[in-house]
C-alpha cells in the first residue's frame, strides 16, 4: 500500500490542475465568439453541456474506479482532458466548440476531479483522519483556480487563445503521470467498510441497493442538490448582479478570486471539523451560514467592500461541503464503493447546478432582477439544515457485523 500522504499530494496535484483549468474557461468567451463567430448562448451551451454531462457521467467512472484503481481511470482521464481541449482550440464553428469543451471535458472532468481522487484518498487514509484528508484535496480545487485562471489570463494576452488551450492540454497531459500516485486499491474488507475483518466485500449492485433504501441518502443527494445550485447561481450572475447595481465588471473578477482564496481555508478547516464532530450537524450549521451571509448582504448596503466580505464569506463556505459529503457517505455505507455512491450525489450536485445556472438567467429575463433567486436560495439554504439532521450516519458495514 502506498503511503497517505503520497496519495494525498499526487491527489491534490491532479484536482488542482483539472479544476483550474475548468474555472478559467469563461476567460474564453470573448477571444472566442470573434474568432470563430459564435454566440454567447453557443458558448453558454457548451458549458452546460459539459457540466450535465460531468455529473451523468460520474457514477459510471466512479464504479469503474471502484473495481478497477483510480490509477487507470485518471490516465485514461487526463488524456481525454487533454484532447477536448486542444479539440477547442481546432474547434470552427459551435459543433466543434460543444464537442470539445462540452463532450470530451466534460466526460474527462468526471475522471479527474473529486470524486475519483477521493476514493483513491480514502482508501489509503483511517476514518478518524479522512474527513482532513479530503478538506486538503478539496482545497487543491481552489488553489487550482486561484494559481490557474491568471495565468490563462496572462497567456491569452500573449499568445491568443489557441496557444493557451495548447498548453493547458500539454498541462493535462503531464499531470496523467501523477496516476501512478493514486493508483491501486485496498482489498482487506476491515479497511474497505470501517468494520470487522469478518465482513465479506459486497457488490457494487448490492451497495447501491442498500445505499437506495437508505433514507439517509436520499436527505445527502437532496443537501447536494442545494450545493449546486448556491454555487452555480452566484459563480454565473454574481458578476453580473454587481455589475447591474453600478459597481463595474472589473469587480466581478475580484470577487471570484476571493471567493477561491477564502475557499483553500473553508475546505481545510470543514475536512479538519468533520474529523472531530458529527458531520451531518457541520453541514447542517455550513448551509444555516450560507443562508444568513447571504440575507446580511443584501441587507446592508452595497459596496465594493460589502461586495467582498460577501465573497470571503461564501468562498469560506463553498466547497466545505464536499469533504463532509463525501465522508458522511463514506462513513455510512464504508469505502469499497464510495467512488460510485459519491459518484451519484455528485450528479445531485451537478443537477442542481445546472438549475442554479439556468433558472438565474430565466427568472432575470421573465423580472428584470434577482431578487427572486436571492429570496430561494436563502430559502433552499435553510431547507438543507432540515435535510441533514435527521440522517442516520451510523456505519452499516459495523451495524451488520
Amino acid at each position: 500500500m502506498k503511503k497517505p500522504w503520497i496519495v494525498i499530494l499526487c491527489g491534490a496535484l491532479i484536482v488542482t490542475v483539472a479544476m483550474g483549468i475548468r474555472q478559467s474557461f469563461g476567460l474564453f468567451l470573448p477571444q472566442m465568439s470573434m474568432e470563430i463567430g459564435i454566440s454567447r448562448t453557443d458558448f453558454g451551451l457548451a458549458m452546460a453541456l459539459q457540466n450535465l454531462l460531468f455529473g451523468l457521467v460520474q457514477p459510471f467512472v466512479g464504479a469503474l474506479a471502484d473495481k478497477h484503481g483510480a490509477g487507470r481511470v485518471v490516465l485514461v482521464g487526463a488524456m481525454l482532458y487533454a484532447l477536448g481541449l486542444a479539440a477547442s482550440a481546432w474547434a470552427s464553428d459551435a459543433m466543434g466548440l460543444h464537442l470539445g469543451f462540452g463532450l470530451l471535458i466534460g466526460a474527462a472532468q468526471s475522471a479527474t476531479t473529486f470524486v475519483v481522487v477521493l476514493g483513491a484518498v480514502g482508501r489509503v487514509v483511517p476514518p478518524e483522519k479522512r474527513s482532513s484528508a479530503f478538506g486538503m484535496v478539496t482545497a487543491g480545487g481552489s488553489l487550482g483556480q486561484f494559481l490557474v485562471v491568471p495565468l490563462a489570463s496572462m497567456l491569452m494576452g500573449d499568445v491568443g487563445y489557441q496557444q493557451t488551450l495548447l498548453i493547458m492540454a500539454a498541462m493535462m497531459a503531464a499531470t496523467g503521470f501523477l496516476a501512478v500516485g493514486v493508483a491501486g486499491r485496498v482489498k482487506t474488507p476491515a479497511v474497505l467498510n470501517n468494520a470487522p475483518s469478518s465482513i465479506a466485500p459486497i457488490s457494487a449492485a448490492a451497495a447501491l441497493k442498500e445505499a437506495v433504501g437508505h433514507r439517509g441518502y436520499w436527505l445527502i443527494n437532496g443537501g447536494f442538490f442545494i450545493c449546486g445550485f448556491h454555487i452555480a447561481f452566484i459563480a454565473t450572475h454574481l458578476p453580473a448582479y454587481l455589475d447591474d447595481k453600478g459597481l463595474g465588471v472589473a469587480i466581478g473578477a475580484k470577487v471570484l478570486a476571493l471567493v477561491g482564496l477564502f475557499n483553500i481555508l473553508g475546505s481545510y478547516v470543514f475536512g479538519r471539523l468533520g474529523d472531530k464532530l458529527p458531520q451531518k450537524y457541520i453541514l447542517s450549521a455550513l448551509y444555516g451560514t450560507r443562508s444568513l451571509v447571504i440575507a446580511a448582504f443584501l441587507l446592508v448596503p452595497l459596496s465594493q467592500a460589502t461586495a467582498l466580505a460577501f465573497a470571503a464569506g461564501m468562498g469560506f463556505l463553498w466547497l466545505g461541503t464536499v469533504p463532509l459529503t463525501s465522508g458522511l457517505v463514506g462513513r455510512i455505507f464504508g469505502i469499497q464503493h464510495l467512488s460510485m455512491l459519491y459518484g451519484i450525489v455528485f450528479l445531485s450536485h451537478q443537477i442542481g447546478s445546472f438549475f442554479g445556472a439556468w433558472a438565474g438567467g430565466l427568472i432575470f429575463d421573465a423580472t428584470g432582477n434577482y431578487d427572486v433567486m436571492w429570496g430561494l436560495s436563502i430559502a433552499l439554504g435553510l431547507a438543507a439544515v432540515l435535510l441533514h439532521l435527521p440522517i442516520a450516519d451510523r456505519n452499516l458495514r459495523a451495524a451488520t457485523a
